[in-house]
């Protein structure tokens, strides 16, 4: 809990400078873009386009009782922020090695500002998410009031994936290409194309395991079933993403004064 307080600590000394580098993020990402931040607001349409005529023309995938379009999006806009959060974290400390090497910062900022500026994202990737819930006739209930939480727990969780695979890189280059293919076998055992009661029952248990599966169907009962999440949802979805906070946490600070040694 004192690291967590030192990085409480942190993100007020050093509010200004994360600004700067979540700034810094949006512009590098943005620059000589012709449609700019829009993109934010396109790529998930695009992409769930693309992935509903394959997975459900093609493959004749689809989930019985709801539009199978609010059901893919939903996982995708959720796996999406994960996915790229995680991957932009792992690479900030070294990418920021000679800020490091000139004066002293609190090394928790570089992956954090990066899961703060892919939120921001997250936040913008909403917008077409409601569109297509409107326009499939889905609809909205009180409980949507309930979806903060499980963004909020996607954040904790990866913030700590963030400060464990940020400390890795930095002795262990190979992180970068070993990750990949990790988020690659992440996506599939993550029900975002398919429905899990469509597995045999005893590997559906265990990919129940998988915190992602835990905020993407808290979501989903609320978006897609419009039920409320029960307490045991509730206590999965906080329970793991403060866990791998905290272990994540342990990690980097455990490692982080040999940083300078590596990069």
């Amino acid at each position: 809990m004192k690291s967590v307080k030192n990085i409480a600590f942190a993100l007020k000394t050093y509010g200004f400078l994360m600004q700067q580098l979540v700034g810094r993020d949006f512009k590098v990402k943005y620059k000589r873009n012709v449609l700019g931040i829009a993109w934010s607001l396109l790529y998930p349409v695009l992409l769930m386009g693309v992935m509903a005529i394959v997975f459900s023309r093609i493959f004749k995938i689809n989930v019985p009782g709801v539009s199978y379009l609010v059901y893919l999006m939903t996982g995708l806009v959720y796996f999406n922020y994960f996915s790229e959060a995680s991957s932009l974290a792992m690479g900030s400390v070294v990418v920021n090695f000679s800020l490091i090497n000139k004066v002293y910062l609190p090394k928790y900022i570089f992956p954090l500002s990066k899961c703060i500026f892919v939120g921001i994202n997250f936040l913008l990737t909403l917008i077409p998410l409601y569109a297509v819930i409107i326009l499939t006739g889905t609809g909205l209930n009180w409980y949507h009031l309930l979806l903060p939480f499980s963004f909020f727990c996607l954040f904790l969780f990866t913030v700590g994936m963030g400060f464990v695979l940020s400390a890795v890189s930095v002795f262990l280059r190979d992180m970068f290409y070993i990750y990949g293919i990790v988020l690659t076998l992440w996506t599939y055992l993550t029900p975002i194309m398919y429905d899990i009661n469509m597995m045999n029952p005893k590997f559906a248990a265990i990919l129940k395991f998988n915190p992602l599966y835990q905020y993407i169907n808290f979501a989903r009962m609320i978006i897609i079933y419009r039920s409320c999440p029960s307490w045991l949802n509730f206590v999965a979805s906080l329970g793991s993403a403060l866990l791998v906070l905290l272990f994540g946490v342990f990690v980097f600070r455990r490692n982080q004064d040999k940083f300078i040694y590596y990069i």
